[in-house]
């Protein structure tokens, strides 16, 4: 873990204001400010980070390579254990073409450098199979800024999931059980990280339809131990369709008070 991960002297009056306006980051509780993520980063954290050291509310702020490629990690109200990670660039959300652009940050390769966040949270580190990363779709979510939802997956996703890792290869497929209650379409990455692997590219690039409406897809990656012990990823997508209800929030297979440490502990 780089920087600091404790912020200190953070005034109550900002963390009740913090806690007010970041009920929007999940679409369980929607907030009156779908600008409040980017001001929190913008206006407190990035400007607390360069003036005196001190990112709070965030936990961490990553400026190395400017406010283009960076990103502040910050704790999310909702839940014990879930961390945000957010551009310190201006990113509407999974629809932003700049995610794809040649030269674009790989969000989720920081997302996944940063999970220690959540295993500092759950009280002891976690297998790789236990974190995941997920983005929601513009349909799914309440904030205007990009925010990757670092946290553990649901038990049952987990166990869905041993249960199809054979079936995951390396081309996109629909996964054939149901991850609550819908259909995603998985791909496995056979790496220790994802600096080689955008998982925003391999949407767009590998799922019919998907690189003209990214807005529609939801985006999930899963840490995963494939045969012989080899370490990956499961990299999930799914699509909003309205007409049933799915809004394509993959936040939906994460626990955040972590179900799984409590198993492990």
């Amino acid at each position: 873990m780089r920087g600091n991960v404790a912020c200190k002297g953070s005034a109550a009056t900002v963390f009740i204001v913090f806690a007010i306006v970041l009920l929007g980051a999940s679409p369980r509780g929607r907030a009156a400010d779908s600008e409040a993520l980017w001001k929190i980063v913008h206006d407190k954290c990035v400007p607390g980070e360069q003036q005196n050291g001190n990112p709070a509310p965030c936990a961490f702020v990553d400026q190395r390579e400017g406010d283009a490629k960076g990103y502040a990690v910050l704790k999310d109200i909702v839940g014990t254990t879930q961390y945000l990670l957010i551009p310190t660039a201006r990113v509407p959300g999974i629809e932003s073409d700049s995610l794809l652009a040649p030269d674009a940050p790989n969000y989720f390769a920081d997302a996944w450098r940063e999970r220690s966040f959540t295993e500092r949270a759950a009280g002891h580190p976690l297998p790789r199979q236990a974190i995941s990363l997920a983005i929601n779709s513009a349909f799914g979510r309440s904030q205007n800024q990009l925010h990757i939802h670092i946290d553990c997956i649901r038990t049952d996703v987990a166990a869905a999931l041993q249960r199809q890792l054979g079936v995951i290869g390396d081309s996109w497929a629909p996964l054939p059980e149901p991850l609550a209650g819908h259909t995603y379409m998985a791909l496995r990455v056979l790496a220790d990280d994802l600096d080689g692997a955008n998982p925003f590219a391999l949407v767009a690039d590998g799922v019919p339809g998907a690189h003209d409406a990214m807005g529609r897809q939801t985006l999930v990656v899963v840490g995963a131990e494939f045969a012989d012990g080899h370490p990956g990823f499961i990299v999930l997508t799914d699509r909003v369709d309205l007409a049933t209800g799915d809004r394509a929030a993959g936040e939906e297979l994460q626990d955040h008070d972590c179900a799984l440490a409590q198993n492990l502990h």
